[in-house]
């Protein structure tokens, strides 16, 4: 078997069956190299990695201002000579060279004085601060194919009460157990076995637990969107397995790479830094990338180019949503957000996006203020013939110097297209979004609403 044969037959084995007719074992395999297989693809087409070295130039500009802000809150609660050992945990890899960086970055934050910086100062170190975090949801967003970012009055409120209080909860909870750890009960189950061989090896797992639940954090409160938190953690766990594994191969490197602080001399400290860096934030991407596949397996293609509709394609799903929102709406059932519409079509967001904002540019459809925001019919569905839906999409984005007006006018082709115009208008005269949508009894259950955080159809301004 030649290579072409094989990776047909692999190609075959991965992609040619449907994963919901497999036992277990076997879909879970088929969904594992599947989603192994799109975020191999993302990670050789560029994105991931332009997105953590830009992450890394942002990072070196605000770590400190970062950190300064931090430890100003933390020395008001007394925990803020824990920062350093942290620190020195996530530099360990770099060896002796992480412990000079984390001494010289401590020292940059102990120079930072607020009464100095004054309040100009004070607020540009803020806005570095919230400029960081901004970045990295820009990226998380690219992950997750979020177009949205959140406003900046919102980012300021969200962002400004993680820095400030995120930091206490963490190194008040690793002060906590500390203190548990040196009490004479902990020390009597330390002499004990096996509870001293497993609080031994806990010990040991905790930092790698720490990575895992800093991982699901950003993952479910940075991107604009819902994330779950089964698909967090499995992105995180992968990703702390990862950043675990990348570590010890970085250390190792790191050991045996005299030969490049002979050629770059004092560089090679900031080199070895940046280095680092960029691998914990491709490693952190990609953690990212795991969780959006986990959670919208309807992403998952064997073609990663963009996928372009067809005209048949998107006059399709346009009558597919406007009878899904309908039908919700006239049998009072919660209202579709986009996941759960391009969960229950089976294609990806990015792909039923134009169609929803051609409706919605249209005046058929309308969001609601909620979170994610639910669609509702903007008008009447009674009045609203289904001619008008196709136009929806016929005609979107077409703009003032390209449109059908400004094309040559050719007697035999304007007779042609009008005569397409009006059979499509006979073939479809008298028929209304309201006979579509009960056409058909209301489905019994449906998986991919999140009843909890959707609309009421009560809400719709259509008249019923």
């Amino acid at each position: 078997m030649n290579a072409k044969q094989l990776k047909t037959a692999m190609t075959r084995f991965i992609w040619g069956s449907e994963v919901a007719s497999l036992p277990w074992c076997k879909a879970w395999l088929i969904s594992a190299l599947r989603v192994s297989y799109v975020v191999v693809y993302d990670l050789a087409k560029g994105q991931l990695t332009l997105q953590a070295m830009s992450l890394v130039y942002t990072t070196l500009l605000a770590l400190v201002p970062l950190l300064a802000f931090s430890f100003s809150v933390l020395k008001g609660f007394g925990v803020h000579n824990q920062v350093e050992p942290l620190l020195l945990n996530f530099l360990e890899p770099l060896g002796e060279k992480g412990i000079e960086i984390s001494g010289r970055i401590i020292g940059f934050v102990d120079n930072v004085k607020t009464g100095i910086l004054g309040s100009v100062g004070l607020a540009l170190l803020i806005y570095t601060v919230i400029s960081l975090i901004r970045k990295i949801e820009r990226a998380f967003n690219y992950m997750w194919h979020v177009k949205r970012s959140r406003p900046f009055a919102q980012c300021f409120s969200d962002y400004l009460s993680v820095i400030l209080i995120g930091p206490v909860l963490v190194f008040s909870a690793l002060g906590i157990m500390a203190s548990v750890m040196s009490t004479a009960v902990a020390q009597k189950l330390v002499a004990m076995e096996p509870f001293g061989s497993l609080l031994k090896v806990a010990s040991q797992l905790l930092p790698y637990l720490l990575i895992i639940v800093a991982f699901t954090f950003f993952y479910i409160f940075i991107p604009n969107t819902r994330v779950r938190l089964r698909s967090a953690l499995t992105g995180a766990v992968i990703g702390g397995v990862l950043w675990g594994a990348t570590g010890w191969a970085f250390a190792s490197f790191v050991v045996t790479s005299s030969k490049y602080t002979a050629i770059y001399s004092g560089f090679a400290i900031l080199i070895m830094f940046m280095l680092w860096l960029y691998l914990s934030w491709l490693i952190l991407l990609v953690g990212a990338s795991l969780a959006f596949y986990h959670q919208h397996p309807e992403s998952l293609t064997t073609d990663r180019h963009e996928l372009q509709l067809s005209n048949r394609l998107k006059e399709k799903l346009s009558l597919l949503v406007m009878f899904l929102i309908g039908q919700n709406y006239y049998h009072r059932r919660p209202a579709w957000t986009m996941e759960g519409l391009a969960q229950r079509l089976r294609i990806p967001m990015e792909t039923l996006e134009p169609i929803l904002e051609a409706l919605e540019q249209y005046g058929l459809l309308t969001q609601t203020g909620d979170e994610p925001p639910s669609y509702l019919p903007a008008r009447p569905l009674e009045t609203t013939e289904l001619k008008d839906v196709l136009d929806a999409v016929r005609a979107a984005h077409e703009v003032s110097h390209l449109n059908v007006q400004r094309l040559p006018a050719e007697p035999v082709v304007e007779q042609l297209v009008d005569h397409l115009d009006q059979a499509l208008a006979e073939a479809l005269q008298g028929r209304t979004l309201k006979e579509l949508a009960l056409s058909e009894p209301p489905p019994v259950t449906s998986v991919s609403q999140s009843p909890q955080q959707q609309a009421a159809p009560s809400n719709n301004p259509a008249s019923t």
